[in-house]
């Protein structure tokens, strides 16, 4: 099994609704999101996924959440914009708009770090 992994950032401001704690409070994060995609074989180029297209794609996604109230915005508006519920989007998003590879390669998960210590991982 191949995995390549593009990581990549964005800051955004959120709040946690019915939490008691500080983060019911409007904060912020400088988000790090990692995405791996998996497979059992290279193209025939040699590759398990195109960096470029994959680059791309998760720069485009993450475009939509960077230097937003993340609450204000679909699904978060309804849905809490906790990390699990960001990796969750950011996986539904990006699996959306890759190109489907020849050799099966997928999207085998995301991970969304709030701090350096602290992240959540959504695997499909």
């Amino acid at each position: 099994m191949y995995e390549v992994s593009v990581d990549d950032s964005f800051a955004a401001a959120h709040n946690l609704r019915n939490y008691k704690g500080k983060c019911e409070d409007l904060h912020g994060h400088n988000y790090k999101v990692r995405v791996i995609v998996s497979g059992a074989d290279l193209d025939s180029v040699g590759l398990l996924y195109d960096f470029v297209h994959l680059k791309q794609v998760v720069q485009g996604v993450l475009r939509t959440l960077d230097h937003k109230y993340l609450n204000e915005l679909p699904p978060f508006d309804r849905l809490n914009p906790s990390a699990e519920n960001l990796a969750r989007h950011i996986y539904e998003e990006t699996s959306r708009q890759l190109r489907p590879a020849s050799n099966g390669a997928k999207i085998a998960s995301i991970t969304v770090w709030e701090t350096d210590t602290t992240a959540a991982t959504y695997r499909p």
